[in-house]
């Protein structure tokens, strides 16, 4: 049997407090994952869990041309945003791709963002080597069954995929992530949140322990953005994405002017798919240029047996959103 003490401070100071003090102590809010991955899977260890659902960090603002939402609003609430709906749809595209209707109820954007990965090797506790779990000890996806794995940013050390639906057009619009710990507050831009595996999958963020998500501030793009998320999967409901990708572009008289581009089901990260963005910034929206742009950006993949697949479904699925927002038909 796991033990842990529970606890449930009343604000966000005393939260942070407490887990900053404690090596063993971890948040649990909607989303995080981590009573499946200490009681279920049995992968982590955490001593105390500080409960932070009734914390003040609900809610979403409007601040001019940037929308602040707090780190424990739902993934449901932020869907049926009305300015969420009409600025950034593939923010909404992506939320109600992400989960069932009951899970998006209780799941919170701040534990979308730091919600762990799937990959059975590191949700297995009976399989030894994965550097996730234990640095050093291998990764056992890489000669296993890895149909659901990554190829960008991946490496011998560490194909385990990023699943977050959210964080692909987030980090399209390079959202900011608010951070509260001892020393005070900083803000982190999403793209460099998150850490590519390299030499340390263990380390998957610039968190430090005890450091608090609060809440995140999404920029809202230029009116006549067009954007959309288009999400490739094994079945139409409650599954992980095989490729997906969100795009935003504005198009004048023909002509890419603005472009923006991230991709997920491929990364060890959630994916801004900058080569792309080059190629498209200043091109005629056709079909040549998206073909162009998905070459650019799928380059030197890291494929084991069973991802080889995802190189060239990766490319259809830049092409075919690309087609879907710009309109462009042939």
């Amino acid at each position: 049997m796991t033990l842990f003490e529970y606890v449930r401070p009343d604000d966000v100071t005393g939260a942070v407090d407490l887990v900053s003090a404690d090596p063993g102590a971890a948040y649990l809010a909607g989303g995080t994952t981590q009573l499946d991955l200490l009681l279920k899977d049995g992968v982590i260890r955490s001593d105390r869990l500080v409960d932070i659902g009734r914390l003040p960090l609900r809610g979403i603002t409007r601040d001019g041309d940037t929308l602040r939402v707090g780190a424990l609003t739902t993934m449901d609430a932020l869907a049926a945003d009305p300015v969420v709906a009409q600025r950034v749809p593939f923010v909404r595209e992506a939320l109600l791709a992400g989960a069932s209707p009951q899970l998006r109820n209780m799941a919170t954007i701040g534990g979308n963002l730091l919600q762990r990965t799937r990959c059975r090797y590191f949700r297995d506790s009976a399989v030894a080597a994965c550097n996730k779990r234990v640095p050093g000890s291998g990764c056992a996806a890489v000669t296993g069954v890895a149909r659901m794995h990554a190829i960008l940013g991946a490496s011998e050390r560490c194909i385990a995929l990023h699943a977050s639906d959210l964080c692909v057009p987030l980090v399209a619009l390079d959202v900011q992530v608010h951070l509260r710990g001892t020393d005070g507050e900083r803000t982190v831009p999403l793209t460099e949140f998150y850490l590519p595996a390299g030499e340390s999958p263990e380390i998957e963020t610039v968190l430090r322990h005890g450091e608090l998500i609060t809440r995140v501030d999404l920029p809202l793009p230029a009116p006549g953005t067009r954007s959309g998320y288009l999400k490739v999967r094994d079945r139409a409901s409650y599954e992980f994405a095989l490729t997906s990708a969100a795009a935003a572009l504005v198009v004048d008289n023909g002509v890419i002017t603005s472009a923006r581009l991230a991709l997920g089901g491929v990364g060890t990260i959630p994916w801004r798919a900058r080569a792309a963005e080059a190629v498209l910034t200043g091109a005629p929206a056709n079909v040549d240029t998206f073909r162009a742009a998905a070459e650019a950006e799928i380059r030197d993949p890291f494929t084991v047996p069973g991802t080889e697949f995802k190189v060239e479904l990766a490319k259809r699925t830049i092409v075919r959103t690309l087609r879907d927002v710009s309109g462009v038909r042939s």
